[in-house]
């Protein structure tokens, strides 16, 4: 297995993907790991006045173990906090899974986890303020994002100066709420869903694509007619660099049927783009501008179309500041809206 993956899998496990963590244990091949942020901001546009907002907020507790012969469990729960108002929910689940990994045979996973085709296409993901809205429009069912209830499978190899690799994802059937607009209505059978990528890496380049299939009744769901649909995705990526270090560009394609929602339909055809270009000073500023647009193929319709200028500042490597001005170009199912966003992100 390439064992650059598998090193970020098990440092992901341990540690988080954010900047820092509180390591409360490690010995004997065993580790624990607390991590998260916590994130506020003041939002607003031009046709809302300014609120204080959480910006996905969460805390997260992560355990690996050396199994021996070259093999490592490990394990992670995460969940979003309700940091401004009380209330009963204020925990909700957002990762939950174990793992095993080897160099070899490389790694599975089993639970709600980002999936193969967030590999592939979250590589424009990045921004704190404004990024890759399409992405998660239903994602948990549907595993364009965090899927839920799903096993993967990810391995990879080294050709010399060129890394392939590989993701499998799986989701079992489940009934569950779809609708956009009521998301509490009884609204979607998902029939199993099946996704493959593949991507390749080579001098700071890397490209992939990814496929992700499987049947949902849309049946309650307004403007599909015929019940059952295959809600599927073909997406391709391509990036440079690596974010928040000097010059970091990437670009998500995607080609959908029944994968993106507006005005509470699962429309049959969109095409999905995000494209993102950063440049981290050596003061630890970084400045981007990012682009997402989804089309609604079917109709001729615009579903989205928007622009963000953003910059984000490390006090220090567990305190960021950020700012973003996001620019409404202009669709056909709402009045436009500029929007800004400007808080501060504390790492645990």
């Amino acid at each position: 297995m390439n064992k650059k993956i598998i090193a970020l899998a098990v440092a992901a496990a341990a540690f988080g993907t954010q900047a820092s963590a509180v390591e409360l244990y490690n010995n004997d091949g065993t580790t624990f790991a607390v991590g998260g942020h916590v994130t506020a901001a003041i939002q607003g546009s031009e046709e809302n006045d300014p609120t204080v907002e959480a910006v996905s907020p969460r805390i997260n507790f992560n355990a690996t173990q050396d199994l021996g012969h070259g093999f490592t469990a490990d394990a992670k729960g995460e969940w979003a906090m309700n940091m401004l108002e009380g209330g009963d929910n204020t925990f909700t689940t957002r990762l939950g899974y174990i793992g095993v990994s080897h160099d070899t045979f490389g790694r599975a996973v089993a639970g709600t986890q980002w999936s193969p085709y967030y590999d592939v296409a979250g590589v424009a993901d990045m921004p704190i303020a404004f990024a890759n809205d399409f992405l998660y429009d239903n994602h948990g069912k549907l595993g364009t994002g965090r899927a839920d209830k799903m096993v993967s499978y990810r391995n990879g190899v080294d050709l010399g100066s060129v890394g392939l690799n590989f993701g499998l994802g799986w989701q079992g059937d489940n009934s569950e709420s779809f609708n956009a607009l009521d998301p509490n209505a009884d609204a979607g059978n998902y029939g199993d869903r099946i996704q493959v990528a593949v991507s390749a890496d080579v001098a700071g380049f890397s490209a992939g694509y990814v496929y992700n299939t499987g049947d949902v009744d849309f049946s309650p769901l307004t403007g599909v007619t015929g019940g059952t649909k295959d809600a599927n995705s073909h997406a391709f990526s391509a990036k440079y660099g690596s974010y928040g270090n000097g010059l970091y560009i990437a670009g998500v394609y995607a080609m959908n049927e029944y994968m993106n929602i507006a005005g509470g339909e699962a429309l049959a055809e969109t095409s999905a783009y995000e494209f993102l270009a950063a440049y981290a000073l050596s003061n630890s500023l970084n400045l981007s501008v990012n682009y997402e647009g989804v089309e609604n193929d079917a109709d001729n319709l615009t579903v989205r179309s928007e622009m963000a200028i953003q910059a984000e500042y490390n006090f220090t490597n567990s305190f960021v500041g950020f700012a973003g001005y996001q620019i409404d170009l202009g669709d056909d199912y709402s009045d436009d809206d500029n929007k800004y966003s400007v808080g501060v992100r504390y790492y645990l």
